[in-house]
């Protein structure tokens, strides 16, 4: 479980063994005045759109209706990748089973991470839960015995999956949540049924900013890389790699993207942040259309936003940040306003005429799930 910071509003309820994990309720301040018959909101920072970035849900994706009857009636993040078999996969953070999520201390019921949930069709329109790893009780996609550590636990939480070559990849951040031990990587062969070790990193490599990672397959060579500390509470950088397709699972085959001798060029000493600092959610770097697009939940203001930009080495700092999804309290949900929102995981089979993302949500025990928005107008 990934809940947002309640920088930008109340909290209420929880999970005890989650204390670093604080909701996100609460209108999102320099918005413009939203009412009952509100069709959109804008944040209103400095580098936001003049017009605003249309959203509206497409549906429930995850919740007791939707995927109890896979045994994870309770579940978020949901990265949406496309299998080599045609079908889609939403690999899952913490999951549990029961009739609402653990909290106040309770224990956990069923508690697996990660998860696969799996979509027969990949139809942007057509998505639906219908099967999971592990047919009707969906299973870890790996072995994580959430061992416990003080008043908390440790887990195995998903930044990102994809595919090369028809080999699916994916990326794990192990250890109590927002406090990495390390970060592990893993691929499978049978469209995400096993999966197999390939290698793993130190949290504390370049500062913890080569925690949360995000990769875009780009046409060639190479994969790019994004990354991030996972503390939403913590100013952190985003670090640029790349690397070779041949190579994923080799952590010395990662160049950085860094300023060096008066120059950026790939293979410095060490890579230099490309977007300042700031506290960063979840983050999704995808190759699309022959552009580039990032995804990403904003801590201050509370938002989900992305960019769109010609290269992965462009100039960050002077891209358009567009917002997708902004914060309002439970209730009061229209258009592109969701309770406690974040995540923003771009779907495959999109285009920026037809952008949908996978939005997480959590704010009480029984409202923690994965939803699909469509976002029009992304520039």
């Amino acid at each position: 479980m990934t809940r947002p910071s309640d920088e930008q509003g109340a909290t209420a309820g929880g999970y005890s063994r989650r204390k670093l994990l604080k909701i996100g309720i609460g209108v999102a301040m320099g918005a413009g005045v939203v009412g009952s018959s509100a069709e959109v909101a804008m944040a209103g920072g400095p580098n936001d759109p003049t017009s605003p970035t249309l959203a509206t849900k497409v549906k429930n994706l995850t919740g007791p209706a939707e995927t109890g009857s896979v045994a994870s009636p309770w579940t978020d993040l949901g990265i949406p990748v496309l299998c080599p078999n045609g079908t889609m996969l939403f690999v899952c953070g913490d999951t549990f089973n029961g009739d609402h999520v653990p909290h106040d201390g309770e224990p956990a019921d069923d508690w697996r991470a990660p998860v696969g949930l799996r979509s027969s069709s990949a139809d942007l329109n057509n998505l639906r839960i219908d099967g999971s790893v592990g047919g009707d009780h969906a299973n870890s996609l790996v072995d994580e015995p959430h061992n416990p550590v003080g008043d908390k636990a440790t887990t195995a939480i998903p930044s990102d999956v994809f595919v090369v070559d028809g080999v699916m990849y994916m990326h794990l951040m192990r250890g109590v949540i927002y406090d990495t031990h390390h970060t592990d990587f893993w691929r499978s062969t049978d469209n995400g049924e096993t999966w197999e070790y390939l290698c793993q990193w130190p949290g504390d490599l370049h500062d913890g900013q080569f925690q949360q990672k995000t990769y875009a397959v780009a046409e060639g060579d190479y994969c790019y890389v994004l990354s991030t500390v996972f503390n939403r509470d913590v100013e952190s950088g985003m670090l640029l790699h790349r690397v070779r397709k041949d190579s994923l699972g080799n952590p010395d085959a990662y160049e950085p993207w860094g300023y060096a001798d008066g120059d950026w060029r790939w293979n410095a000493p060490a890579p230099t942040s490309v977007f300042g600092t700031r506290k960063w959610g979840e983050i999704c770097f995808r190759a699309m259309d022959g552009k580039y697009v990032l995804t990403w939940l904003n801590m201050n203001p509370l938002s989900i936003r992305a960019m769109v930009f010609p290269l992965p080495t462009s100039d960050l700092t002077r891209t358009l940040e567009q917002t997708m999804i902004l914060p309002c309290a439970p209730g009061q949900e229209v258009a592109n306003l969701v309770a406690s929102p974040y995540g923003g995981f771009v779907i495959p089979g999109s285009t920026f005429g037809n952008f949908h993302i996978a939005v997480s949500q959590w704010y009480d025990p029984r409202n923690y799930r994965v939803m699909q928005y469509k976002i029009n107008m992304l520039s």
